[in-house]
């Protein structure tokens, strides 16, 4: 039961931070592309449009990753970088708690991608299904040659 449990914990994680970041933050940006370019944050001096790329790569590729469980601990390590800009670059000088912009919203979804990267997708993703453990098959033969 335990086990079941933490599976469905781990999946609500991930589709709920997923679907949230992608649908609150990602899809705005791409929607906005032309507008957001202008005058997006440049933390790294890349320049705006590549800086809203990568942003997009954080909140909509690596979200929609997490979503189905595939490659999701790489994926929290992009949206958790992306993240890290987020609440101690473009925040940098916001409050942790406001009404209005603060680094809150930034480590919350900071600390829900490094639980994932620690913990993994969990047993109902694509990761488990194309490379979790395989049950170890012991053969007949194997079986009649050991001691009883």
């Amino acid at each position: 039961m335990r086990l079941i449990l933490n599976a469905l914990g781990l999946l609500l994680l991930r589709v709920s931070i997923g679907v949230m970041m992608f649908v609150g933050h990602g899809l705005p940006k791409i929607q906005d592309f032309s507008k957001e370019k202008e005058g997006f944050f440049d933390p790294f001096g890349m320049g705006n449009q590549m800086s809203l790329i990568g942003a997009i790569a954080g909140e909509v590729v690596c979200a929609a990753l997490i979503v189905i469980g595939l490659g999701t601990r790489f994926a929290a390590i992009g949206l958790g970088f992306t993240m890290v800009v987020a609440a101690f670059m473009y925040h940098a000088d916001d409050p942790f708690f406001a009404k209005g912009a603060s680094k809150e919203m930034a480590l919350l979804y900071l600390v829900a991608a490094a639980t994932l990267l620690f913990t993994g997708p969990g047993k109902v993703s694509l990761d488990h299904l194309l490379f979790g453990r395989k049950p170890k098959q012991v053969e007949a033969e194997d079986l009649s040659t050991r001691p009883i």
